[in-house]
């Protein structure tokens, strides 16, 4: 059974790791005749939550119209949503922090979004995996809030001089999640 699954990248970079992780994910989906819909947040108009809670108040997510109105939309009718970033400072990186930061809409308009699959594609230059532990906790959090089940994650450390990302057991780990969906 085909799902509607969004994609959501955080790396600014062009060709990044947790981009080319992402792309290997979609490839493999696609084929498995899955509707994919990708939105490279760092490429997007997305400013931050304003704490105004009037989410949905005006027939959309947020008052402030921007992209992540459109990002908001898409989630709602997915089954599945996937978020792939690099770690940035031991964090999430802001592009798609805003995102993450905007579920709130979600909670505060009263959306019901909780039963969607979802799952985590990230890398970091370090060697220690626990240097992932700035990504994976809000998005362990944030997931719990909205309802969401994880259906894994692809963690891939010590990425500094893997220019060229030739780390092929991050490829094969995003192929793998992939397949399991």
């Amino acid at each position: 059974m085909s799902k509607k699954i969004v994609v959501l990248t955080g790396s600014p970079r062009k060709n990044s790791n947790s981009s080319k992780m992402a792309e290997a994910f979609i490839e493999v989906a696609e084929k498995k005749y899955n509707d994919i819909v990708r939105f490279d947040t760092a490429n997007m108009k997305l400013g931050g939550c304003r704490a105004c809670e009037t989410c949905f108040s005006t027939g959309k997510a947020c008052t402030f119209d921007d992209d992540f109105n459109m990002i908001a939309r898409e989630i709602q009718v997915a089954d599945m949503i996937v978020f792939a970033m690099p770690v940035y400072w031991y964090s999430i990186p802001s592009q798609i922090k805003t995102v993450i930061d905007r579920l709130f809409s979600f909670c505060v308009g009263g959306k019901d979004v909780s039963g969607k699959k979802c799952a985590l594609i990230t890398c970091c230059e370090e060697n220690d995996i626990s240097v992932m532990d700035g990504v994976k906790v809000p998005y362990e959090k944030s997931i719990a809030l909205l309802g969401w089940t994880s259906v894994g994650e692809v963690l891939v450390s010590g990425t500094k001089n893997d220019v060229n990302f030739n780390n092929e057991a991050g490829i094969k780990k995003a192929v793998a999640l992939a397949d399991c969906i």
